[in-house]
């Protein structure tokens, strides 16, 4: 095989070696919107979580609320705040450790549990991540911007 033969196949394994890289940087970012829908049954609305919104624009306009970046969010096994994220890397989806299905058991006959025992349930601790900071935003801010209640998230379509 001649010289100019060798360059033509360095380059297209280039030209595809990009493409390759490419594509799998795109395939790990998050996506501007979350449908944050799980296999069981929900009682309310599926709440679609603007990612984009919250890692981007909201953490610019409050650089000292967000001190943590993406660890306002993301955490690891003993709720300590991930720090030094990026888009695009790895991290687990929450059912991954908050594995219960659904809302805790509510009602006069429920058990009581133990904070812990409440985040194992998988809408819990979505719902204490979201409302926890959404409050603590607001009473910094003086604000109500940050919704607290079940129909500003579970929006009916």
């Amino acid at each position: 095989m001649g010289k100019r033969s060798w360059m033509h196949v360095a380059w297209v394994v280039g030209i595809s070696v990009l493409f390759a890289a490419g594509s799998i940087i795109a395939g790990n970012q998050a996506p501007d919107m979350i449908k944050m829908q799980k296999d069981y049954e929900h009682k309310k609305p599926i709440v679609e979580f603007n990612h984009k919104k919250h890692a981007e624009e909201y953490a610019k306009k409050a650089p000292d609320f967000y001190k943590n970046g993406c660890g306002e969010c993301h955490h690891d096994d003993k709720g300590k705040a991930l720090t030094g994220l990026k888009d695009g890397d790895p991290v687990q989806s929450c059912i991954e450790c908050h594995k219960k299905p659904g809302e805790r058991p509510k009602g006069k006959d429920a058990p009581k549990l133990s904070k812990k025992e409440r985040l194992e349930y998988h809408a819990e601790a979505l719902h204490y991540n979201c409302k926890d900071c959404h409050k603590k935003y607001n009473r910094k801010n003086k604000t109500k911007a940050a919704p607290t209640t079940c129909t500003k998230c579970h929006a009916k379509s």
